[in-house]
Formats: structure tokens, C-alpha cells, sequence
């Protein structure tokens, strides 16, 4: 069967939002849908590995709490004074799983965009990439 990496993006400020410090179109989050939020993807998960589908499933550490490794000004590997994912929707938390096909990970995705959200909130992507057992072209 196919493997598919599902991915849940979010930004800095989904994270700060669901601690209690709000910015536009990020409302702070309350414990109940806080709670929701776990329990709907704690429901998926659960669904997977009862399914067999289910390969690994994490939940990524907030952006700034990453270190970002890039190009120093001779080239050679450094590490960034810049702020990571604090602008833009970044990795969040993943799904791999091994099921029948895309149309299957889509419906997956599908139901972790459904997660429960505070009013008002700004809903990041859900990316569904299959994974390639070899290089393309092999």
C-alpha cells in the first residue's frame, strides 16, 4: 500500500493563541476547545492504528523554539538569528500513513482541517504528500 505524509501547518501565533495571548485573527483558545481539539485528533489517530493505516503521528514543538540552520556569509552552514515560522504557517505535526490511495489521505486531511477552532480563528493547511519509496526516475 501507498505511505502518504499528512501535514498540519500553523504559525507562531496559533501557538500563542492556544497559551492565551491573542492577535488578530488568532482568538485565544479556551480549555473546551482546547480539550475538542485534542479528542478530534486523538479520535484520528485512533482510527488509523485500529485501521492498520497509521505509521507515525507527532505534534511539533512551537516555532520559535527552533533553530533554523542556513547559509553564513561565506556559505558554509550557520545558524540563523532569525526568528523561525513566526510570519508564516510552518509545520506543525504530522501524520505517515499507509493506506489504499490519495483519495483515502484526502479524506484523512480532510478531517484534521475539521478540528475545532475558537471563533474567528484563521485556519492554516493540511498538505497530503505521498512518499516515494525511491527517487523519481529510478
Amino acid at each position: 500500500m501507498p505511505k502518504f505524509l499528512i501535514m498540519v501547518h500553523a504559525t507562531q501565533a496559533d501557538y500563542d493563541a492556544m497559551t492565551g495571548s491573542p492577535t488578530p485573527g488568532y482568538p485565544a483558545w479556551d480549555r473546551e476547545t482546547l480539550t475538542a481539539t485534542v479528542e478530534h485528533m486523538d479520535g484520528i489517530n485512533r482510527e488509523l492504528s485500529e485501521a492498520g493505516e497509521l505509521v507515525d503521528a507527532r505534534g511539533l514543538a512551537e516555532p520559535a523554539r527552533a533553530v533554523v540552520v542556513t547559509a553564513g556569509p561565506d556559505g558554509s552552514p550557520a545558524v540563523s538569528d532569525r526568528p523561525y515560522g513566526v510570519d508564516r504557517p510552518v509545520l506543525a505535526g504530522y501524520w505517515v500513513i499507509e493506506c489504499a490511495g490519495p483519495d483515502r489521505a484526502v479524506e484523512i486531511a480532510r478531517r484534521a482541517y475539521a478540528a475545532p477552532m475558537p471563533e474567528g480563528s484563521t485556519p492554516t493547511d493540511v498538505v497530503v504528500c505521498p512518499i516515494e519509496d525511491e527517487p523519481p526516475g529510478m
